[in-house]
């Protein structure tokens, strides 16, 4: 039987890629880790000894969590990692009982092989309830013979503390620049794709390190065109633009109220923006306005104001309107 292949034709015979880039570029070796050098050291030789303690990765969404914990399944139990790996997202299982049957009864049973023990890999473990993260203490304290534990959590500070010290805990930061850079560049490569440095300076701000959000945001991008610019990312990335919104606060502190109005609804409507996107680019706009320390400090004032608004559920434009009017009266006092 002969295997499928993991392209398909579009309309035109064109053929195109199926295959999710985060996926199908996702590292299988401790030598295609790009970052965390310190951390992949140290738990490449948890798997040449074969031994490991619990751990608990903590750090933000697109840091390698994920793909690490899967390395070190892979690479402990080779060809049998499938039935000796257990992975759960506890943001869909959060309550006491998944620990008392789905943990506890992988973790009672002996690993398959010569490895002493299983893995159980919790993602996002920060979104246990107490009683299940004391469930889950007290099961790592009996099953320690068969089975280790690995969290994953972008806060470890909900994690209680009875857990925490029972794991050795490796902190993940978002990646620099120039490995994003290093990245896209071997992405680029494999797919054929030329992308221009100011493309790749977009991606890296609007993804601010996430590598999940930089694969996903090419693989958009290369639907389109081969040819990648910034004017794709931006179009992919759906985000106000900068000199839009420098023109709207402009306006609004210089006491034209109506037409700074008129020019959000419009930016609104052309981009398809909701009312926290807009938020969110005018408070990154306002440090970049003339003014004083103290007047910016008073206008992301306001915006986290009407930002808690929307999120409770207030109309989105009246919220707008408000926040406009505001900067109208600060451009006053000025």
């Amino acid at each position: 039987m002969k295997k499928a292949k993991d392209k398909n034709k579009g309309k035109e015979g064109k053929e195109f890629d199926s295959v999710i880039w985060t996926e199908k570029y996702r590292p299988h070796d401790f030598n295609d880790v790009i970052g965390h050098v310190e951390i992949v050291n140290r738990t490449r030789a948890f798997v040449q000894s074969r031994n490991m303690p619990h751990l608990l990765f903590a750090g933000p969404p697109g840091s390698g969590k994920t793909t690490l914990s899967l390395i070190i399944a892979k690479k402990l139990f080779d060809e049998s990692w499938h039935e000796n790996f257990l992975e759960l997202n506890a943001s869909d299982t959060r309550g006491i009982d998944v620990v008392r049957q789905q943990v506890k009864s992988f973790a009672r049973t002996k690993a398959l092989g010569d490895v002493p023990f299983k893995i159980i890999f919790l993602d996002e473990s920060d979104a246990l309830t107490k009683e299940a993260q004391n469930a889950l203490r007290r099961t790592m304290e009996l099953f320690t013979g068969t089975c280790r534990f690995i969290l994953s959590c972008n806060a470890s500070s909900k994690i209680i503390e009875p857990i925490q010290s029972r794991c050795s805990i490796f902190r993940f930061k978002l990646l620099d620049k120039k490995d994003i850079a290093k990245i896209i560049e071997k992405i680029s490569r494999e797919e054929k794709l030329k992308i221009n440095d100011k493309a790749i300076e977009v991606i890296y701000n609007k993804s601010k390190g996430d590598l999940r959000r930089v694969i996903n945001l090419l693989q958009a991008s290369a639907s389109i065109t081969k040819n990648i610019d910034e004017n794709i990312i931006a179009e992919i990335i759906s985000e106000a633009k900068p000199e839009d919104i420098k023109k709207i606060l402009e306006k609004a502190l210089n006491g034209e109220f109506i037409v700074a109005r008129n020019l959000l609804l419009d930016t609104m409507l052309k981009q398809g923006l909701g009312g926290l996107d807009i938020i969110k680019a005018i408070q990154k706009e306002i440090w970049n306005l003339k003014l004083g320390e103290e007047q910016k400090m008073s206008m992301i004032e306001k915006c986290g104001e009407t930002e808690f608004h929307l999120v409770e559920g207030s109309d989105e434009f009246i919220q707008l309107e408000s926040l406009l009017a505001s900067f109208v009266l600060a451009g006053k006092n000025k």
